[in-house]
């Protein structure tokens, strides 16, 4: 009999075999589901930022094709390239808040400097997350959704207000309305599956009231082919203007790497949607779509078009409403992509949604973005230190971005990034918990070759460390078990040749009011402990069980990530002589 947490709604887990028409079909239902904030990131940049319409062509273009490419390399596991799991690409809006500037600044050639030096970050957040994963917290990248969705708004709200010449001056107010209430309503009163199409038929009720004001304009699409290669453009690379370069920079690198930081979660999703059993996240994996987004990044910024990245909504919920989690369904998702990209007048269909309509979709996407940074910065509670970064955060972010009362100081052209409130209010949120890091209690560590021989150094470290808290006896016994039981419990998950060349095994320790937080970091591979201690079964004691039986009585809680090279574990301790209730 199933466990009453494994999850059922798994048809077809990523390795398994899948009928061809399946996860075809359920790759044709992704694309569905993306088409639309493609468009809407190509549409909003180029048209906001007044650039050519023969850019506009091109840059649809080669968005559809760097989508499909890094959407197959999502399901691939090529090197460390990839999840082989179901993660679909898609344009994202919340990079309008880069494309926009960025085109309005210095044309394709600014764009395409800023996509390739955020591509860069974002492969190097893969690269050194298990350091940077202390400083961006739940709380900064969530201040951080919070201040993308406030400096979008403004450009949806202009999007609502711009209206071919001729039109009722009214027109873009009842389209976007229509829309919205249609999003908005169906959204409230649809579940299951049809809730993830609420997004389209909002957009298909405002297309469909804006015909009768005029508001399309089909020279585009019959001057367009039905197959074939949409025109011979393609951007002039000029060197772009370095004080301008050097002002957006900043601001292109943070909301990349806040779009990494969500890529992460979603990936994080997917992973727990695709299984039908339980199992901890593999961060390797994590790090493998990291890899993978950063390589469309790459790839947008050659093309000099908008750039990309995984789309959660869709991703996620097809996996969860369809049950398909085969790796297939990224490759046929991919393959459509690119094909659509070839078909010039199918493409131009889209292309001329009116500005109201994607307007109003971009309203109702920053309307969620706010409520997904509000949920993720309380995912670890908000006591007054995180809500006091918090609030200085998106004071400062948005005083800035209103007034822009730093444009005025010596050196603007170079510190005009300031003046951007996303830059400036995640700045702040960043060098806040920084500084609460380095003055709460210094963590004690110390380094030690990674094999048994070096468990007297480990309890001689923990002991020490117990006694500067004044622990009794009973907890400090208590603790140097954990460390015990955290050291073999590591080594089982080790192969046997693993430990011809024993590594390094570093232990840090932090001491908190009642409890203590140690953090192994060790060069692995193999099992993942969490797995371990999840799979225990109290009526069967197998030899092998009983370093991680031993280590879940010990500690308090244990988290086990798994990094390319790395492997992290984190204990928590309580100190048995305080009263746990008056210290949680």
């Amino acid at each position: 009999m199933a466990k009453s947490e494994d999850n059922q709604r798994v048809r077809y887990e990523p390795e398994e075999s899948c009928p061809f028409f399946v996860w075809g079909f359920a790759g044709f239902q992704g694309v569905l589901l993306v088409l639309t904030p493609i468009v809407t990131a190509v549409t909003t940049a180029a048209l906001v930022a007044e650039q050519s319409e023969e850019y506009l062509v091109w840059s649809a273009f080669a968005a559809l094709i760097i989508c499909g490419v890094a959407t197959a390399l999502q399901a691939s596991r090529i090197w460390r390239i990839g999840t082989g799991h179901v993660l679909i690409t898609a344009g994202s809006v919340s990079l309008i808040v880069v494309s926009v500037p960025a085109l309005s600044a210095g044309g394709p050639a600014m764009l395409a400097g800023l996509t390739i030096a955020g591509a860069v970050a974002q492969i190097a957040l893969s690269a050194w997350l298990p350091v940077m994963r202390r400083v961006i917290t739940p709380v900064v990248s969530g201040t951080a959704l919070l201040l993308l969705a406030t400096s979008v708004i403004p450009i949806a709200a202009q999007r609502v207000a711009s209206l071919p010449a001729g039109s009722f001056s009214y027109s873009g107010v009842v389209v976007a309305a229509v829309t919205l209430t249609v999003v908005v309503v169906l959204g409230l009163r649809l579940s299951g599956g049809w809730r993830l199409w609420t997004p389209i038929l909002g957009i298909v009720a405002g297309c469909v009231v804006a015909a009768p004001f005029g508001l399309y304009d089909f020279q585009l699409v019959a001057n367009s082919k039905w197959v074939g290669i949409p025109g011979a453009w393609f951007p002039d690379f000029e060197m772009p203007d370095t004080g301008g370069f050097v002002a957006l920079l900043p601001m292109a690198i943070i909301v990349l790497w806040i779009n990494g930081i969500k890529n992460m979660g979603d990936s994080v999703v997917v992973q727990r949607l695709s299984r039908r059993r339980p199992r901890a996240t593999d961060f390797r994996l994590v790090q493998g779509s990291l890899y993978a987004n950063g390589t469309g990044l790459l790839l947008s910024g050659l093309a000099g078009s908008p750039p990309t990245t995984v789309n959660s909504a869709a991703s996620g919920s097809l996996v969860s409403l369809t049950g398909i989690a085969n790796r297939r369904v990224g490759y046929a998702a991919g393959v459509m992509l690119v094909a659509l990209a070839f078909s010039p007048k199918l493409t131009a269909v889209l292309l001329i949604i009116p500005g109201p309509v994607m307007g109003a979709y971009l309203l109702f996407l920053m309307g969620t973005y706010m409520v997904e940074g509000i949920r993720t910065v309380s995912q670890e509670g908000l006591d007054h230190r995180r809500g006091l970064i918090m609030g200085a955060a998106m004071a400062v972010g948005i005083g800035l971005e209103i007034s822009g009362i730093l444009a005025s100081l010596p050196g603007a052209k170079w510190t005009g990034f300031l003046n951007n409130g996303l830059t400036a209010g995640t700045l702040v949120a960043l060098l806040l918990t920084w500084f609460v890091e380095i003055t709460d209690s210094r963590p004690q560590r110390v380094e030690v070759p990674f094999a048994y021989s070096s468990l007297p150094e480990i309890t001689s470290f923990l002991q020490k460390v117990a006694e500067r808290r004044a622990w009794n006896t009973e907890a400090v016994t208590r603790l140097c078990a954990a460390g015990e039981e955290t050291l073999l419990s590591l080594l089982d998950l080790c192969e046997d040749d693993d430990l011809l060349e024993p590594g390094k095994l570093t232990v840090v320790a932090r001491s908190h009011t009642a409890e203590m937080e140690l953090e192994f970091f060790a060069s692995i591979e193999g099992q993942n402990l969490q797995d371990q201690l999840a799979l225990l079964r109290d009526d069967k004691l197998d030899e092998n069980e009983a370093s991680f039986r031993l280590l879940r009585h010990y500690a308090e809680s244990v988290r086990h990530q798994k990094f390319h090279g790395v492997d992290v574990v984190k204990v928590t301790v309580a100190d048995i002589g305080s009263d746990p209730y008056l210290n949680r």
